[in-house]
């Protein structure tokens, strides 16, 4: 419940923080007045005098980092995992295979011919000799 009020509460806050972010007029910090153009005096323009909208800028920027830091360590309690309730197969062991104890050697009456040895090569046969072109 906490976490649903919190999560709203960062919602409302990030989008007040986009709203005073964008409704703040523009410095006047283009190119020329980088450079000393324009009648400024520093490389970032005249210092203007802090208003509600920057007041309000430095205040809903602290409380987003705030909200966030805050969310991300709720976040990071529940040490529980996507499936833990939830019931499936899981893990089934392979049963073991077994080996038959007593086997007795088939007894054959044929006599087993020898295999050809592999060092002997069949008689060769002459090879023709390739036609030549005319």
């Amino acid at each position: 419940m906490l976490n649903i009020l919190l999560t709203a509460l960062y919602v409302v806050v990030c989008l007040f923080l986009v709203v005073v972010v964008l409704m703040q007029q523009g410095k006047g910090g283009d190119i020329a007045a980088a450079f000393g153009g324009s009648g400024s005096q520093t490389a970032f323009g005249a210092r203007a005098g802090a208003t509600v909208l920057t007041r309000a800028t430095t205040v809903l920027g602290a409380l987003f980092m705030i909200g966030s830091m805050t969310l991300a360590i709720m976040g990071q309690r529940g040490t529980g995992s996507v499936l833990s309730g939830v019931d499936g197969p899981g893990f089934q062991q392979a049963e073991p295979a077994t080996l038959p104890i007593d086997v007795a050697p088939v007894e054959t009456t044929e006599p087993v011919e020898p295999a050809e040895d592999a060092t002997q090569t069949p008689a060769e046969e002459p090879v023709d000799a390739p036609a030549e072109p005319q």
